[in-house]
């Protein structure tokens, strides 16, 4: 029976409390997609009344991970039912506690920071971006940063690492990138950035030009008329890089 106050479960099988792999990555797959629509919506809309919110649902999030039990974890209870019919993929608890435990302490900063003084500013910036990037790699390569940093701070080693990465000493062929797709990917990237640069409204070519037939341009901004019923005038003027 799971206790209330506990970290990981404990098996036979496994030297240390373990926690599922894909349960952890759904929670994180979550959190990304919560922070990243709250961090655009405040980076585009001055708006940060989402942010606050999202602030403190972290806050209390990591809190319940760390310091009382990850089963209560509410993005971790919404991804435990999603990848309920997957096979369990158990990792090491003691380097996901650590990396939780810094979360929890960003999480703590920016409460103070951000819902008890309202301050806007780089250092919400770079915490922001900072927590965004960890569940990125979270969630899309099953990296863990935080874990990485266990390392560093613990004389025990992390032990069962997600796809066995404590355990890889030796890349196989299949693990390896090859000249070859390094070329596929630099094109890949080349012929993004040139269909970039050649579509209408692109930087390079919406540097405005002198001479430029206003009449022609109030045309090409004038709002439809279903714009304006449905009271999106202004939004269609920024999609349609109108001023």
């Amino acid at each position: 029976m799971t206790s209330i106050f506990q970290f990981g479960e404990r098996r036979p099988e496994y030297e240390v409390p373990v926690l599922n792999e894909r349960e952890v990555r759904a929670g994180a797959g979550i959190l990304l997609l919560v922070a990243g629509t709250a961090f655009l919506k405040a980076w585009y809309l001055g708006d940060f009344g989402l942010t606050r919110i999202v602030v403190v649902a972290f806050f209390v999030e990591f809190a319940l991970r760390v310091l009382v039990n990850p089963a209560f974890a509410p993005s971790l209870i919404i991804g435990r039912f999603f990848v309920r019919n997957q096979k369990p993929d158990f990792v090491g608890a003691p380097q996901k506690q650590f990396a939780w435990a810094i979360g929890l302490l960003m999480a703590t900063l920016m409460i103070y920071l951000v819902v008890l003084n309202d301050v806007r500013g780089p250092i919400n910036l770079l915490i922001c971006l900072a927590c965004i990037g960890f569940l990125f790699f979270e969630t899309a390569f099953g990296i863990c940063i935080g874990c990485s940093v266990y390392n560093l701070f613990n004389r025990e080693k992390a032990q069962l690492c997600p796809g066995g990465a404590c355990e890889i000493h030796q890349r196989q062929d299949i693990q390896r990138v090859s000249p070859a797709q390094l070329a596929a990917l630099t094109m890949f990237i080349a012929l993004l950035g040139g269909i970039v640069l050649a579509m209408p409204g692109s930087a390079a070519r919406s540097i405005s030009t002198p001479g430029l037939d206003s009449v022609a341009e109030a045309e090409r901004c004038r709002v439809p008329a279903f714009a304006i019923a449905i009271g999106h005038a202004e939004k269609w003027k920024l999609h349609n890089n109108c001023r």
